[in-house]
């Protein structure tokens, strides 16, 4: 195989202004949907590409620590740079100066996660193959070779995560009939907070038409009642068939959440999703236990492996909505992916990157890790951006061809 050496860092502060009450939820009230990029640039032609997301202000700062972090990263040949990537992972996550920043949270690491997309993206494109494929095809022994698992021994040792692969390993064929026929998705575009009630209306009936059957609302307003009644209005249109989706965006207190919680049970939410503080693990045990069987989902804002361990281990999550713009990229996704699979936690992640590199990772987490297929979040605001964006019909991802993590702008 040629060798494809990282000859130069550059980094992109890429901005993109929002449709009117596009990404309004309840909490992020002035969204500008923003992408700190990182660009790798090689000595044949090849330039990895990676991503995390912001909400625009402070994206320059974020370019800032990529730049310092990937110094590292020059005169890297990209095959031998990913054969112990976790070791290299943990090393920028730990820089003796900048850790100090985070640790493993902030800037300093949404700026790791955009590296660690851009070596993931560099792999894939120098193989020349598609990000989904060129995971599949590692050994167990070479994916645990990406991850850094250090603070997990308690829960997932590298043992561990190997016995689990290689269980996966026996039954992989009878799950890769996804590839062929596409993960399907769910529409978050349907009910941003600031869209009328006609407007969710209408859109709830427009997603149902063009083939997807679930569906998610924003709540957390001042006015209790109007989460009650738009929530009401979307399961009349959306019939007891479909799935329904509630996000309140970290609005509520525990109080606050248990007392909506209980008004909203009778249209059987799929999940309720962040509903308080996403630092606070005991405040969300305590709401997964007086809410059963109402599920919660959570991850969106969880910024590392260390976070979701806590929240595993207090029974304290539903759905895992791990995101690999959130965590450090590609790497630290799979690593709570595989403590999900073994806490028995469903992963479906939030998609800051519009669905283009997780389109990739649902695959793996089904075929390789063996997560059931349930959907992944569609959210198309950004796709006339990308050079490759996500091709969703019916209500289905289309499994994408292109080498790479499909993360190249326009």
């Amino acid at each position: 195989m040629p060798s494809t050496i990282i000859t130069r860092i550059a980094t992109r502060d890429a901005r993109f202004k929002l449709k009117a009450g596009e990404g309004v939820d309840a909490t992020h009230t002035d969204p500008y949907y923003s992408y700190p990029v990182t660009l790798l640039q090689t000595d044949v032609g090849l330039t990895g590409v990676g991503i995390a997301l912001t909400e625009g202000d402070g994206n320059d700062l974020v370019c800032r620590a990529i730049e310092a972090l990937a110094e590292r990263l020059v005169g890297q040949e990209i095959e031998a740079l990913m054969a112990d990537f976790g070791q290299v992972f943990r090393q920028i996550a730990d820089h003796p100066r900048l850790r100090w920043l985070g640790p493993h949270k902030g800037i300093v690491h949404l700026a790791l996660a955009s590296i660690t997309n851009a070596c993931f993206d560099l792999w894939a494109k120098s193989r020349g193959v598609p990000l989904w494929q060129l995971l599949l095809d590692l050994t167990p022994e070479q994916i645990v070779n990406t991850l850094d698992l250090s603070y997990l021994e308690n829960v997932l040792t590298a043992d561990d995560a190997l016995a689990l692969l290689r269980e996966q390993q026996t039954t992989r064929r009878e799950r890769e009939w996804v590839i062929a026929k596409g993960y399907p998705g769910y529409d978050t575009s349907v009910g941003w907070f600031t869209y009328s009630d006609d407007q969710v209306a209408d859109k709830v009936k427009a997603s149902l038409g063009g083939g997807f059957k679930a569906l998610k609302l924003k709540v957390g307003s001042n006015d209790w009642e109007r989460d009650l009644r738009r929530a009401f209005l979307v399961r009349e249109i959306a019939g007891d068939e479909a799935r329904v989706m509630l996000d309140c965006n970290q609005r509520w207190s525990l109080k606050h959440a248990l007392f909506m919680s209980h008004l909203l049970a009778p249209i059987s939410p799929f999940w309720i999703e962040e509903p308080t503080h996403p630092d606070d693990v005991i405040a969300h045990q305590t709401l997964v236990r007086s809410i059963a069987p109402i599920k919660v989902a959570l991850g969106e804002h969880v910024p590392n492996r260390v976070v979701f361990k806590n929240y595993f281990q207090a029974n304290a999550i539903g759905f895992c909505q791990v995101d690999c713009n959130r965590v450090g990229g590609v790497s630290e996704f799979l690593t709570v992916s595989l403590m999900a699979k073994k806490f028995g936690i469903p992963v479906i992640p939030h998609v800051g990157d519009m669905g283009q590199i997780h389109q990739h990772l649902v695959l793996v987490n089904h075929i390789a890790i063996g997560h059931p297929v349930i959907f992944l979040e569609y959210i198309p605001h950004l796709r006339d951006y990308f050079v490759h964006p996500a091709q969703v019909e019916a209500g289905v991802y289309k499994t994408p061809q292109e080498p790479g993590s499909s993360s190249d702008l326009k």
